[in-house]
C-alpha cells in the first residue's frame, strides 16, 4: 500500500508539473463536501481521494498524522476508540468529508471558542507545490517550529498554495463530563451574559444564541461541570437532545440554516452591540455571528467599523461574484498574499479564484 502511494505522489507531482508547463489549472477535489463554500472551482478537476489513510498515530503523544483523502469520519473513529479526538469541532456537511478539505477550509465548531481553531492544532504538513515538488514542513511534535509557521498557512488556503498530502495533527482526551444548559434572555442580554461568564473561571465549550435563547455547553471534570451547573442559571437538556442541537450547530442542519437566503459569516468582537442587519445566531461567546439575507454592503460595513470581518458562506455564484466571498484585503495583507502565492505556485496551477478572483 505505502509503495502504491508512493507511485501515487510521484505522478501526481508530474500532473502537475506538466500543467503547469503548458498553462493549464487544476481544481482539486477530495469528498466535495465544502465545495460550496470560496469562489467557484475552476479548472481541470484533480480527484485527489486515493491518498488516503492514518500514517501514525500514538495515542500517548496526542498526535496523529494521516493522508489529506482519509474520510474524516473515519480519523474521528480512531481516535473515539482510544477516548480521543479532534477538540476543533471541524463541520463535516457530508458523510464524504476529508481530513484535506477540513484543513484546507479551515472551519471550526462550536467548540472553537474553548480550544481554539483547527491552524492551532497543527504540527506539520506535507504539500505538493505548484512547480511539483514535495514539501514537509513541521512535524509531529509541539516545539518543532523554527522561523516562519509553514505548516499552518495550509489552514484556510483552499488548496491555493498547494495540494496538501499529510497533516499531522494535535488530539485531545475526551471530556470526562458534558452538560447543556438553555436560559431564555434577548440578544443584548446573551451578549452580555456571554462575555462576563468568560472572565470567570467557567468550563463553558459552547455557546448559541438564536431567538431568544441561549444555550451553553460544559465540559471537563465532572466536579467543574457539577459545580457550573449549580453557578450558572438554565435548564438542564437531556444528554440525547444537547447532542442533536450540537451537532445541528456545527453541521449546519438547525432550522436557522435552512432556505436559500444567503448565509454570512461575521467575526466580530465578543464585545461588539447587536448588528440588527438580518435572522441572526450567536456563536462563540459572540464572536461568530451569522445571518440570513441582508445587505451585503451593510453587513460588510458593519464588520468592519467595530474591527471585524464578513464572509459570505454560502451563495449563489451570482452573488459571489458581484459581493466576493471574502472581506477585501488591504494593500499590504493583498501583497503578502500574493507573495506567497508565488513562492508555492508561481505558475497559478491549483485552485485559481476559490480564494480571491486574481489568485
Amino acid at each position: 500500500m505505502i509503495d502504491t502511494l508512493e507511485t501515487l505522489t510521484e505522478n501526481w507531482a508530474d500532473r502537475v508539473a506538466e500543467t503547469a508547463d503548458r498553462g493549464g489549472t487544476l481544481a482539486i477535489r477530495g469528498g466535495g463536501s465544502k465545495a460550496f463554500y470560496g469562489g467557484p472551482e475552476l479548472g481541470e478537476p484533480f480527484d485527489v481521494r486515493a491518498n488516503r489513510g492514518i500514517v501514525a498515530y500514538e495515542p500517548t503523544e496526542l498526535v496523529v498524522t494521516a493522508r489529506a483523502g482519509t474520510l474524516l469520519n473515519d480519523l474521528q473513529a480512531a481516535l473515539a476508540e482510544q477516548g480521543q479526538f479532534l477538540p476543533f469541532e471541524p463541520p463535516h456537511f457530508s458523510d464524504l468529508a476529508t481530513v484535506g478539505g477540513m484543513l484546507a477550509t479551515a472551519l471550526s465548531g462550536p467548540r472553537r471558542q474553548a480550544v481554539g481553531a483547527v491552524r492551532d492544532f497543527v504540527l506539520g504538513v506535507k504539500v505538493l507545490t505548484g512547480t511539483g515538488e514535495i514539501l514537509s514542513f513541521g512535524g509531529q511534535v509541539m516545539k518543532n517550529v523554527a522561523g516562519y509557521d509553514v505548516s499552518r498557512l495550509m489552514a484556510g488556503s483552499l488548496g491555493t498554495l498547494g495540494l496538501i498530502l499529510e497533516v499531522s495533527l494535535k488530539v485531545l482526551p475526551l471530556p470526562a463530563a458534558e452538560k447543556s444548559l438553555r436560559l431564555t434572555m434577548d440578544e443584548s442580554g446573551a451578549l452580555d451574559r456571554l462575555n462576563r461568564w468568560a472572565g470567570q473561571p467557567l468550563p463553558i465549550s459552547a455557546s448559541a444564541w438564536h431567538d431568544g435563547v441561549l444555550t451553553l455547553r460544559l465540559s471537563g471534570a465532572v466536579a467543574a461541570v457539577a459545580a457550573a451547573q449549580r453557578t450558572l442559571p438554565g435548564d438542564a437538556l437531556a444528554d440525547d437532545e444537547a447532542t442533536v442541537f450540537w451537532s445541528s450547530i456545527r453541521e449546519q442542519t438547525h432550522a436557522f440554516f435552512a432556505g436559500d437566503a444567503p448565509l454570512w459569516r461575521l467575526s466580530l468582537p465578543s464585545a461588539a452591540a447587536p448588528q440588527a442587519l438580518g435572522a441572526t445566531l450567536i456563536e462563540w461567546g459572540g464572536a461568530q455571528r451569522w445571518w440570513r439575507g441582508g445587505d451585503a454592503q451593510a453587513i460588510r460595513a458593519a464588520g468592519a467599523v467595530v474591527g471585524g470581518h464578513a464572509t459570505l458562506f454560502r451563495a449563489t455564484d451570482a452573488m459571489k461574484a458581484e459581493y466576493g466571498v471574502f472581506q477585501p484585503l488591504s494593500g499590504p495583507l493583498l501583497r503578502i498574499h500574493r507573495k506567497l502565492k508565488h513562492a508555492f505556485d508561481p505558475r497559478g496551477v491549483f485552485n485559481p479564484g476559490r480564494l480571491y478572483p486574481d489568485f
